[in-house]
């Protein structure tokens, strides 16, 4: 069955999730603030769940229509086929957001929403009551501008959640950022790449999936493992399929922090992510950072000041992280931070920028090449 389907992103990461898709065969990709639309069958949604890098989830874009009113969302959302999806004893939660519309009580809108999706299932399966003790079929509504989209969720925990990382430190930086990071920097695995405030590792971590081109949900399970719609045989040949696409070689992928305690942490998580056979990690200080090697990357998330340390701190370590960059040879940096006055303390004036969000704080990418 041909499905249209939704992959969320953080702003910023549109055409990086476009571009994923595309490798992954989808059609009819249409990138928005915030989503991109797409079409394809019950393959495709496993292969989206599980390669997908910067996306937050993978769903079903069930129906869209105008809601003003109660009345409209609740005959626009009775409209819908949610029998093609829900089984009779399915369990469908709903949960949603509302942004900029005449219906911006939640609750209210979660209570319209299930009522009208029960009567759709009691007029299609000619039953009265749902126990909803079978698989779970998350609806989620979003109310923009009084255009409302209904869609079910197939991923269950965000894809973000790789599963490497139970453990954080102070301020982690999200995985699917950390993914579109090391993809921005075209890493490919050849050269040398460091990230000298690594904190948990997640960066280091996800640039060692680039460099293996290992699909980041491999060892992870969804939602949509547990519906009828989709074969457990789809699932198992879309991960086959997935490993057979991993490379194996010696990779230069250094991490460094100068707490000791979050490097243990990040050797804990690579060891969880099956890549800690071609990482390093060490208590370093950013500040006297030195390589001898001429030419590399260096892809990191410094402290912002207004998060983990106090702002005059974070300057001065920008100036001096500043100094130690200069001093490399061939070296290019993507750095990532929310200080609106790191070029000025970092000394040099980046050859471009990218506008990204770490959760909902607004960041530059500067790159430096």
């Amino acid at each position: 069955m041909e499905m249209k389907l939704s992959a969320p992103c953080l702003f910023g990461l549109e055409s990086l999730v476009s571009d994923e898709l595309k490798r992954l065969r989808a059609e009819n990709i249409q990138a928005e603030n915030g989503r991109v639309l797409f079409s394809g069958g019950a393959e495709l949604i496993a292969r989206a769940n599980i390669n997908l890098a910067c996306a937050e989830r993978v769903q079903i874009l069930v129906g869209e229509f105008d809601a003003k009113s109660f009345d409209e969302l609740f005959e626009g959302t009775k409209a819908l086929p949610w029998e093609n999806f829900i089984p009779k004893d399915g369990a469908f939660p709903v949960k949603g957001h509302s942004l900029n519309s005449k219906l911006f009580s939640v609750p209210d809108c979660q209570a319209i929403v299930k009522k009208a999706v029960v009567e759709r299932l009691k007029s299609k399966y000619k039953i009265s009551w749902f126990e909803e003790s079978g698989p779970k079929f998350q609806i989620s509504f979003m109310l923009m501008k009084d255009r409302a989209s209904l869609y079910l969720d197939t991923s269950g925990v965000g894809l973000h959640k790789r599963g490497y990382r139970p453990l954080g430190n102070a301020a982690p930086l999200r995985e699917t950022l950390a993914a579109a990071m090391v993809k921005l920097s075209r890493y490919r695995g050849k050269e040398e790449f460091n990230d000298p405030f690594c904190g948990s590792g997640t960066i280091v971590i996800e640039a060692a999936f680039a460099a293996k081109n290992r699909a980041p949900g491999l060892f992870r399970r969804f939602e949509a493992e547990t519906w009828p719609l989709i074969p457990n045989f789809v699932w198992e040949e879309e991960r086959k399929a997935a490993r057979a696409r991993e490379f194996s070689g010696e990779y230069r992928i250094w991490g460094g922090d100068i707490d000791k305690k979050s490097i243990e942490i990040a050797k804990s998580n690579a060891q969880r992510a099956g890549v800690s056979d071609i990482v390093a990690f060490e208590v370093a200080d950013a500040r006297e950072f030195r390589r001898e090697t001429s030419g590399g990357l260096i892809v990191t998330n410094p402290p912002y000041g207004e998060r983990i340390m106090e702002k005059k701190e974070a300057e001065e370590l920008y100036r001096a992280f500043g100094r130690a960059f200069r001093a490399l040879e061939d070296w290019k940096l993507y750095l990532l931070t929310s200080h609106t006055e790191f070029e000025l303390n970092f000394g040099e004036t980046a050859d471009r920028k990218r506008k990204l969000y770490n959760g909902m704080i607004k960041c530059d990418l500067f790159m430096y090449l």
